[in-house]
């Protein structure tokens, strides 16, 4: 049974080094067991308003040149963080005071990786036990769900580097000494997954067909591709009953000993384990944090308590609400749409939180809803609030269909309920318009009017109130002649009494235009001239719109009456 376990903290800088060195990061300046706790990941730019959480790993992008990188561990230090990394090569002789001083780590991002590539891993290490407690349970002596000390602890059995993948060769976690593998190793790594190069090979000779028909490990000898050198590889199925989690890899330099083939085979039945209590604690996780959010948008006596476990007690914060435009699925894509709204919560979750660490995001039924820590006035927050979420919604493209409406600022946990109402009344209007591309983020404080106007609507067919007045007059003129004088009316109130552009919106002459108006007036009973009368007729026109807005279906009152003569 393996019981080799890293003995460093496993939220400290110490283990990040040990799971993420020399592969992504080297240690340059400062001492990392002195960062026992790290807090989570920081990223900094110069032209936004910084939110690090306590004790982070600060990302330097484009921090270049000695006094850059002094001013900036300077201001980490009043920051709270633990540490800084930046892009190399580093001067650290004329940096060594000001790490001494500040006590912050300086650390450089290995030539070749990203910065997305190193705040995803760092995001994934530091991610245990976010929410609620930790657990301390073990299984073969290292933490249950920590793969990362698994590989390293197989790694130490096997005398070589290991990565532990997924069914779509993504890779989970990797032990140290990687460095002492392949270029291909290397490259996998850096992108999380085996290159895709490579998976064809496998495929073409048919070794994953092999590996997961068999329950021993599989030898596979250095793949040939042109120039490049690569290791024999070792590799073996990790499987709970008949189900295949994915797969364990070695990096040889010598063959495995009959000892060690055995020791890989057990080894696997306890990656199984912990993969599958990984995936049960991330389950947990998502549950236990939608739990806390719709605690905290509910703001009852709970909130409090819920907003202090997400780490967003005692300041003010916006609910933003995501949902895809309405578009009824047909018949076999309701499976699709949520996995659709899972990866879309999932990327906003990612995105708002390399903007905003502290933010908190979870999907509750159709509704992907976000807790944003903001500050300053409210037309501040919630301009910075429209841009995040636009920007983000930029970054997915057209393919989500998503739109996010954004609620009032909530300055203590009793106003969360009506930030949440307030996001939904925006989200409700913007995904009332199928097809219009052209605003897909709104504050509530934008788009007011037509939330009331949706309202309205609602109220009108709750009553099962009937059309009437001058409207009802020309909608049953319409029906029996076919006459268009509601679409007349419209045109001609909203070009504000202008006939030759009225005539212009419904494509006819000005003069079929003018003979239209007055035979309007005539037949709806209706003085044009009379501000009141103009009015009443706005209002419900645009309750009709309202109601091909909002999707209703009562064919008795109002709203179904105006959309029959709507047309």
């Amino acid at each position: 049974m393996i019981s080799h376990m890293s003995t460093h903290p496993a939220r400290g800088l110490s283990r990040v080094l040990e799971d993420l060195g020399p592969s992504l990061l080297d240690l340059l300046l400062g001492d990392p067991a002195a960062a026992t706790e790290l807090g989570g990941v920081g990223i900094h730019d110069p032209h936004d308003e910084q939110h690090y959480p306590e004790r982070a790993v600060v990302l330097g992008v484009g921090v270049h040149g000695v006094e850059e990188t002094a001013r900036l561990m300077r201001a980490l230090t009043g920051a709270g963080a633990a540490a800084l990394v930046v892009r190399g090569p580093v001067d650290t002789v004329a940096l060594e005071a000001v790490a001494e001083e500040t006590g912050i780590a300086l650390l450089a991002l290995t030539r070749g990786a990203s910065w997305a590539q190193l705040a995803a891993m760092l995001r994934t290490l530091l991610s245990e036990g976010d929410v609620g407690g930790v657990d301390e349970q073990t299984l073969g002596g290292v933490p249950s769900g920590d793969l990362f000390a698994l590989a390293n602890a197989i790694a130490t059995l096997l005398d070589a580097p290991i990565t532990i993948e997924d069914r779509r060769s993504r890779i989970l976690a990797f032990s140290g000494r990687q460095d002492e593998a392949d270029p291909a190793r290397v490259a996998s790594i850096l992108a999380r997954r085996v290159p895709e190069r490579y998976l064809r090979l496998h495929e073409e000779h048919g070794v994953f067909k092999e590996l997961y028909r068999s329950d021993r490990p599989v030898h596979i000898p250095p793949p040939t591709l042109g120039d490049e050198v690569a290791l024999p590889r070792v590799a073996i199925a990790v499987r709970a009953g008949d189900e295949v989690l994915g797969s364990v890899w070695a990096a040889l330099r010598k063959p495995l000993t009959k000892e060690r083939e055995e020791a890989f085979k057990e080894a696997a039945k306890l990656v199984a384990l912990h993969m599958l209590r990984f995936r049960a604690g991330a389950d947990a996780e998502n549950r236990l944090r939608a739990d806390l959010v719709t605690t905290a948008l509910e703001g009852g006596s709970g909130a409090v308590a819920a907003l202090g476990r997400l780490g967003l007690a005692d300041e003010p914060l916006l609910v933003l609400a995501m949902g895809l435009e309405h578009t009824p699925p047909t018949s076999g894509d309701h499976a699709q749409l949520a996995a659709e709204r899972q990866r879309l919560a999932t990327a906003l979750a990612v995105h708002l939180t390399a903007v905003q660490p502290r933010s908190a995001v979870a999907l509750l039924g159709d509704v992907a809803y976000a807790l944003f820590p903001v500050a300053g006035d409210s037309a501040a927050a919630r301009e910075r609030a429209v841009q995040v979420a636009a920007n983000f919604l930029q970054r997915t493209g057209d393919r989500g269909d998503a739109v996010i409406g954004i609620g009032s600022v909530a300055p203590e946990p009793a106003a969360l309920a009506r930030s949440r109402t307030n996001a939904d009344r925006a989200l409700r209007v913007l995904a009332g318009r199928p097809g219009d591309g052209t605003r897909r983020v709104a504050a509530i404080a934008d788009v007011h009017v037509d939330a009331l106007l949706l309202e309205m609507r609602d109220l009108a067919v709750a009553n099962r109130d009937e059309l009437s007045g001058p409207l009802a007059r020309l909608t049953a003129y319409d029906r029996r002649h076919n006459a268009h004088l509601v679409e007349t009316l419209r045109a001609w109130l909203d070009a504000f009494g202008d006939v030759i552009g009225a005539s212009a919106s419904v494509f006819v002459h000005p003069n079929t235009f003018r003979y239209r108006i007055r035979r309007v007036a005539e037949v709806g009973q209706i003085d044009l001239r009379d501000p009141s009368a103009r009015f009443a007729a706005m209002l419900q026109l645009r309750l009709m719109g309202a109601y091909d807005q909002g999707g209703a279906s009562d064919k008795g009152g109002a709203s179904g009456s105006a959309r029959r003569a709507d047309g």
